[in-house]
């Protein structure tokens, strides 16, 4: 082991044993005993937008507006919030990739906002980040070993042994061969690849890695594997995460607090159990309910589905008040006009929101709800799968105490109305089936006496022709017996002359 790796060894908080998912709630409720490693105030970047000849600014993108958090020794955070919400900006600038607009970062209890990059230098052995992209973080004209060794001759780092051997060893670290030292980017797969970022990340063994997005670009079997080997290295070197990414199933698996931002603010920051279990902000809540469960046997554990209406609002113009209020069901005036502050509403859970869910109401005297937010409230459907699953989702969809009154009201109005309507209708269905029915009778029974009638006149008129018939022939041999009668008397006559 070289003589860097002992001290910094010496020095790094190691846990005890590697924390498992399941034991990351245990890990999060110590974490409060840890040292804080970095903490962030009021942090704020924006991006000017500038026209004309002159290139004068015109407006400015909030990528992030202002906020608050603190990362302790050892733990992992995870980011996690919709595309465009500021979770990357917010990585490159506590690593100082970018400058920040405005708030303080502290790291390990130095003010670093201000750094010059000379000064910067010495602390970017401490602070390291793994980029989203395993493709495009990687120099295509270097090798392995050439990309990997870079960290050293930036900083004049000689590691014991050479740094042949020390990239060597690194690549043995994250699990792969020693021979790939001499080999070129475009040779590796991608799941490969994310490795050799992670490998360049850990080469000056850091203190906090800022990892973004470090599996979204890799297929579910290569992004178990390189969770795992995350895990592996914060327990072998204790190392301190925040993860930044989408999927929210990887991020409960590997993170003990996390952290919900929205168009550029943290809108809710908890540990993993609390958060995933009685979520707060309503936002938090509609993510939640996107996660797919994949056990059949778990699926009746989700009982809706809340599908937010319209798509972010733009950063440039951000809603006023509450920026969630455009698209929450829970939406009133206060939410239009006051930001939420974030408070801890319960230990170790803070919440932007003036009407939480699972906590009591923050603005009680306000009870009208916004036109948005009724329109909103029609997007939550409930899933119907079995009589448990029904049970639940009637209970979760039943207004609770906070939930505006108005909203009551006009759910019990309809309810009847709606009642009622149906009757009508099914007893309107009644009367035309009747009524068609009794129609069919009648012209069944028309078309069985216009048959009969028919019928008759015919009989009718056979029996008249038939009588005309025997009156002609009655008539004919009438007319030839006297005929007849004639001839014989003419004959009779002329004999007797």
């Amino acid at each position: 082991m070289s003589e860097t790796k002992k001290t910094d060894a010496a020095d790094a908080v190691v846990p005890q044993q590697a924390v498992a998912p399941e034991d990351r709630a245990d890990s999060a409720k110590g974490s409060g005993d840890r040292e804080v490693l970095l903490r962030v105030q009021g942090l704020k970047k924006h991006f000017p937008i500038r026209k004309g000849v002159l290139q004068r600014q015109v407006a400015a993108v909030k990528a992030v507006d202002g906020i608050d958090f603190e990362v302790r020794k050892g733990e992992t955070l995870g980011v996690v919030g919709e595309s465009g919400c500021g979770k990357s900006t917010m990585g490159r600038v506590i690593t100082r990739l970018q400058d920040p607009t405005g708030g303080t970062i502290e790291f390990e209890g130095q003010d670093i906002t201000s750094l010059s990059v000379g000064k910067m230098r010495p602390l970017r052995r401490d602070i390291q980040m793994i980029f989203q992209d395993p493709y495009g973080s990687l120099n295509p004209r270097h090798t392995i070993g050439s990309i990997v060794s870079a960290p050293f001759r930036l900083q004049g780092v000689a590691p014991e042994g050479g740094v042949k051997k020390e990239v060597q060893r690194l690549l043995e670290l994250v699990g792969l061969s020693p021979e790939h030292y001499n080999r070129y980017p475009h040779e590796f797969s991608g799941g490969q690849r994310q490795r050799i970022g992670i490998a360049r990340a850990l080469a000056l063994k850091p203190k906090l890695v800022v990892a973004d997005e470090p599996v979204s670009a890799l297929d579910v079997s290569i992004q178990a594997q390189v969770v795992n080997l995350m895990d592996d290295l914060q327990s072998e070197l204790g190392l301190t995460y925040v993860i930044i990414a989408h999927d929210l199933s990887v991020v409960r698996h590997v993170s003990d607090r996390i952290a919900v931002m929205y168009l550029g603010k943290i809108v809710e920051l908890a540990d993993r159990t609390s958060l995933y279990e009685a979520p707060m902000h309503p936002y938090t809540k509609a993510l939640m309910s996107a996660v797919p469960v994949p056990d059949p046997k778990r699926r009746g554990a989700k009982s809706e589905r809340i599908l937010l209406k319209g798509d972010v609002p733009s950063p440039i113009a951000p809603p006023s008040g509450c920026r969630f209020h455009t698209r929450c069901w829970k939406a009133t005036e206060i939410c239009k006009t006051t930001e939420p502050p974030l408070l801890e509403l319960k230990p170790g859970q803070q919440v932007a929101c003036h009407h939480p869910e699972n906590a009591a109401d923050q603005a009680p005297q306000d009870t009208v709800l916004l036109s948005a937010a009724r329109e909103a409230v029609e997007l939550v459907i409930p899933a119907q799968s079995s009589p448990q699953e029904s049970e639940a989702s009637k209970e979760a969809s039943e207004p609770e105490a906070a939930e505006p009154v108005v909203a009551k009201a006009a759910a019990e109005e309809e309810a009847p109305a709606e009642a009622e309507a149906e009757a009508e209708g099914a007893d309107d269905a009644a009367e035309a089936e009747t009524e068609a029915e009794e129609g069919d009778a009648s012209a069944e029974t028309e078309a069985h006496e216009a048959e009969a009638s028919a019928d008759a006149e015919a009989a009718e008129v056979d029996a008249s022709v038939e009588a005309e018939t025997e009156a002609a022939e009655v008539d004919a041999s009438v007319e030839a017996e006297a005929k007849s009668d004639a001839a014989e008397a003419d004959r009779q006559e002329s004999t007797d002359k």
